[in-house]
């Protein structure tokens, strides 16, 4: 998710920190068995402190790895590759224990399970569409 103020044009940049939250990394919902809900987006709310943005707290840091809410500069992005905003630090831990993947048949269900949502969001728009 990405936020932005509106401000005018300026050939000096007005970024000069960009937040990150890395909500995909061993997060794993599916629609069925595993839903997003409103309190898993909880800690996200909390690091996003709405109320006064300029209070924000990173939750990473060079001696917490695992923290999921980060800071990077306007110096950092732009030196990425490509500058690009596909940022990830965590490091996946389904990756680093491949002993411990789910069975095969609970993939292949999984899979399933998100094409058919898919295909039923297709048809709820088709069907707006046609109204």
């Amino acid at each position: 998710m990405l936020f932005f103020d509106g401000k005018p044009s300026s050939k000096n940049p007005w970024t000069k920190e960009v937040w990150v939250y890395d909500y995909r990394t061993n997060i794993h919902h599916t629609l069925k068995k595993n839903p997003l809900k409103l309190e898993d987006l909880q800690d996200f709310i909390n690091c996003y402190n709405p109320t006064n943005r300029h209070k924000r707290k990173q939750t990473w840091s060079g001696t917490d790895t695992d923290g999921r809410w980060r800071k990077f500069t306007y110096d950092e992005i732009i030196a990425r590759d490509k500058t690009s905003l596909d940022i990830t630090w965590l490091k996946d831990k389904s990756l680093a224990d491949l002993d411990n993947l789910p069975d095969p048949d609970e993939l292949a269900e999984e899979i399933v399970e998100n094409l058919e949502a898919g295909i039923e969001s297709f048809r709820t728009i088709i069907a707006a569409l046609k109204k």
